[in-house]
């Protein structure tokens, strides 16, 4: 069976675009789901009433590629979702991303390749950059207990976490980064920098204060002066 799934960023913007290429597409309309959403750490709950509707040999058609997903890690996610469904997906606007043909699954394992680089060269970039620190005299180091793969998955949810471009769900960010739980993302998210003023409970990143005591930058200054 063919689902359809649109999204547009504001209520002011039109579905009809995006529609009228999935019935063209043989999309029928009862089966096309739709989200308002930005984007923004939003949740898109027409995408996940049709996640959980699919069903095997199932194919999910969008207009473009980033109606349903913001970045290319995203997408890999997603199809590989779909794969253990054994749902096809296809991009109308992308026709070479097309998981029901052989061309299009060798273009998303070129892409899969290259997601991958980009996540290596993350990690390796940051841990460059901690190593040169050391070389100048400060203390970096992992969490006691945090292994070198958890560093790794750490330093691939901050880079997510503060992606203010694509803007991921928490939920997105688990699964790009294979975690589990909120609690072990927040954990190192928290290892990472992440912290929450005691006062006011804003979120701010400084590695250097302490995880259960920190003060935003604006608090900060008020207890210098204390």
């Amino acid at each position: 069976m063919l689902f359809g799934y649109a999204r547009i960023s504001t209520p002011s913007q039109k579905f009809d675009l995006q529609i009228d290429a999935l019935l063209k597409a043989g999309v029928k309309e009862k089966n096309i789901y739709k989200d308002v959403s930005s984007g923004a750490k939003a949740n898109r709950k027409n995408l996940d009433l049709l996640l959980n509707k699919l069903r095997e040999e199932d194919v999910v058609i969008v207009w473009k590629m980033d109606r349903i997903a913001r970045s290319v890690s995203h997408i890999l996610k997603l199809v590989d979702e779909f794969e253990q469904l054994e749902v096809g997906f296809k991009s109308l606007q992308e026709p070479f991303i097309d998981t029901t043909s052989a061309h299009g699954k060798f273009v998303l394992t070129i892409f899969s390749a290259v997601a991958e680089m980009e996540r290596n060269i993350i990690v390796e970039r940051t841990l460059a950059g901690q190593e040169s620190a050391r070389r100048r005299g400060a203390v970096i180091g992992r969490r006691k207990g945090l292994s070198k793969k958890a560093e790794a998955q750490a330093i691939l949810a901050e880079n997510y976490y503060r992606d203010e471009k694509n803007q991921l769900s928490i939920t997105e960010i688990m699964k790009l980064v294979d975690i589990n739980s909120k609690a072990t993302l927040y954990k190192y998210l928290a290892h990472r920098g992440r912290r929450n003023c005691v006062i006011c409970k804003a979120m701010f990143w400084d590695k250097d204060q302490n995880i259960e005591n920190g003060y935003c930058k604006k608090h900060y200054k008020q207890k210098g002066k204390k």
